[in-house]
Order: C-alpha cells, then structure tokens, then sequence
C-alpha cells in the first residue's frame, strides 16, 4: 500500500512550538510556516526570544513542547547533526571558524560530510577531487577566491563573515539560518553583504534575524515578528510596517532610533 506524502509544500514548519527554562516561558506557542525558496527575516525586541527560536530549530535546544518540522517531517528531538543532515544548516552570532586553517581548508571541511566521505586516515584530503572543487565553487560564490590560502585568523571582520556564510551553505542544505549575518559591518559591508546572502541562498529557503531595519526590508520576501515569544505577525514587508499591532509592540520605535542614529 502506498503511504502518503507527508510533504506538505512548507520547508519549515512550527505548530505551537513553546520553550520554557524553568518556570519562565521564553516561546510561548509559536506558529509559522515557511514554503520552499521563502527569504524570511525574523524580527522583534530583546527578549522577544529569537535566538531561543534557531536553537530550537536547529536542535540545540529541545522544546517544551510542539512541532518542528523540515520538509514535511518532524525534526524536534533530533541532535543538532541529524538536523543538519536532513537538510537544514545555520551561522551564529559570533564566527565559528577553524582560525588556523585556510580559508579554503576551512570550507573543505564543511563539504566533506555532505559528499559522503567519513572518518578515514587513510584518504588525503589532496586527492578529493570532488570536495576541492566543490570547495572552490564555494569560494567563488563568497567571492573569497584570493583569499584561498590566506589564515582564518588572518581576514578582516567582514570576511570572516563571508566564510561563515560559506561553511552554512557548503554542505548543501536547502534550509539556512544566519543569525544576525551583518552585526558590527559597516554601511558599504552591509550592502554588499546583502547582495552576497541573495546570490548564495538562490533555490534555498532562508530565515535570518536581524535588527537593521534596511537589511530587513532589502532581502526578506516575508517578515516574521517574534514579541513575547509568539509570532505577531508573518508577512509581506509593506503589509508589516503598515500593520498597527506590530508598530506599537516594536516596528515604529526601532525605525524612528535608526533614522535618528543615521542607518
């Protein structure tokens, strides 16, 4: 007998997804669903628990209870390697490099899983033909190819960046979380950056949280508004700064300290 399909069209799903640590409430019955190819910026005031979400999402952190899932199937209570392994990858706050290895050393290792190959002492990495190109591919994509034998520790702050973006995607997951990618660049950076994040998520469903407004309007399809730990609101971004109830809990006040600050 055929079974059906449990793909539902949604990339990621979160049915009444809550999380508590203790007796406080961080996520309280969140709800979103996110369909394939979606660029969706996650946004809302400290606290709001936006960083609690992508470690639920990514298996860090298990949830109180509710449901998560990735491509149609349940992922919470997986470790964060299985998640990764179905398909779902994401970047941090603060880089995560190997420092003293090369750039390209560094994304080699981040492709080596994802093209079947394990642990063996016998293989030299210099006769994966496969994983060297594709390593290569992804360097041009982060447009870090002069930077290829160049030391992790050795590249300025915005590069750093850029190969964090590129050890998200070099395995090849369809699903990418970046966790506040443009934090501490400058305006020109960011700009750049944006346009970076557009070329090298193209086909992949990506959900980002991010405080500056202009990166949020400039690459997201849909906004997602965490307040208090529940979705606000999940939309276009004109019908989420036109929404009333997410200019009074935080649209409104973070826009007006941003153009007051010049961003």
């Amino acid at each position: 007998m055929t079974q059906p399909s449990s793909n539902t069209g949604y990339a990621l799903e979160l049915n009444d997804l809550k999380k508590s640590f203790g007796k406080t409430e961080i996520i309280r019955g969140a709800n979103l669903k996110v369909a394939a190819g979606e660029r969706v910026a996650i946004i809302g005031p400290n606290g709001a628990g936006k960083s609690t979400l992508f470690n639920l999402i990514s298996g860090r952190f298990g949830a109180t209870s509710g449901e998560i899932k990735l491509n149609g199937q349940r992922i919470d209570g997986l470790a964060p390697y299985e998640i990764n392994r179905r398909g779902l990858s994401r970047s941090f706050q603060v880089s995560n490099l190997f420092t003293r290895l090369s750039v390209f050393e560094n994304i080699r290792c981040a492709v080596l899983w994802s093209l079947g190959y394990r642990y063996a002492f016998w293989k030299f990495l210099a006769d994966l033909k496969d994983a060297n190109e594709r390593a290569d591919q992804v360097l041009h994509m982060i447009k870090l190819d002069k930077k290829r034998d160049v030391l992790a520790m050795n590249l300025t702050y915005a590069e750093q960046r850029a190969l964090e973006i590129g050890l998200t995607i070099a395995g090849g997951s369809s699903v990418v979380l970046l966790d506040e990618p443009t934090a501490g660049m400058s305006k020109s950076e960011t700009t750049r950056f944006i346009q970076l994040i557009r070329d090298v998520t193209v086909g992949k469903t990506l959900l980002t949280v991010e405080h500056d407004m202009g990166v949020v309007f400039g690459l997201a399809d849909k906004i997602a508004v965490l307040v208090y730990g529940e979705v606000l609101a999940f939309d276009t971004p004109d019908a989420v700064r036109a929404n009333p109830r997410v200019q009074e809990a935080y649209l409104g006040s973070v826009l007006a300290e941003q153009q007051a600050g010049g961003h």
